[in-house]
């Protein structure tokens, strides 16, 4: 995926709130949407290196930059939640996705009962449910979601293990926006519920990915899949 246009190069200043950023653009302080509501903590502090994105003039926006990227030592990490989807979209279309590459792509934003899922997919006629989350949490070499709890996200893994027991197939695929990343774990200490929940899924037999991007300043590829560990923590 390339990006649709050119990044501009900006110093993160603070975050009033969870989709806000001040953002320093060749010294000038401008306010700048952020699409990913995340803690971030450990990627946005005051001085960090940002790439933006400007809006069309003729948006309705009231901001006019999208905090694109962050650099985190000298890997670029991906901070638009939504493209997660997008990516894995591009990936299971091209059949990059190892597990997937049998499968057949049907269409996105799928609604079953109360719930909606990212992606429909086929096999041999039969129907498997897709759900995606982004992960730009990495520590040391482990990425790890949710870094906020995330009810939604605990009610999806819920409905896809009810859907697995009712003889559908279902999985959940973490797209890591970065790259250094060379394993995944749910965040135990961040969100128990979100996480338990995911564990007794995959028992249940759900499916359970992790990939990860290459991203740089013009764009963003697939790079591998990583290995997943669901148990809890010993304690």
């Amino acid at each position: 995926m390339k990006f649709s246009t050119p990044l501009i190069p900006a110093i993160f200043i603070e975050r009033p709130n969870r989709f806000l950023t001040r953002v320093e653009i060749d010294g000038k302080i401008v306010e700048s949407h952020l699409p990913d509501p995340g803690r971030l903590k450990e990627l946005l502090y005051p001085g960090v290196e940002l790439r933006v994105q400007s809006v069309p003039e003729d948006s309705q926006r009231k901001t006019r930059f999208t905090t694109t990227l962050v650099k985190t030592g000298d890997v670029w990490v991906s901070l638009i939640s939504i493209r997660a989807n997008t990516l894995a979209k591009e990936w299971l279309m091209s059949k990059q996705i190892p597990y997937y590459e049998s499968y057949d792509y049907e269409r996105a934003e799928i609604t079953v009962g109360n719930h909606r899922f990212d992606f429909l997919l086929t096999k041999d006629k039969k129907l498997y449910y897709l759900e995606v989350k982004s992960v730009t949490f990495s520590n040391q070499g482990i990425g790890q979601f949710p870094d906020a709890i995330t009810a939604r996200g605990t009610r999806h893994v819920n409905t896809l293990a009810k859907m697995k027991k009712e003889g559908i197939s279902t999985g959940i695929l973490f797209v890591c926006q970065r790259h250094d990343i060379e394993s995944f774990k749910p965040m135990w200490d961040r969100d128990p519920v979100f996480s338990q929940a995911l564990f007794n899924a995959y028992n249940d037999g759900i499916n359970v990915f992790c990939v990860s991007a290459k991203v740089n300043e013009k764009g963003i590829n697939y790079y591998k899949e990583i290995p997943v560990y669901l148990s809890p923590p010993e304690r």
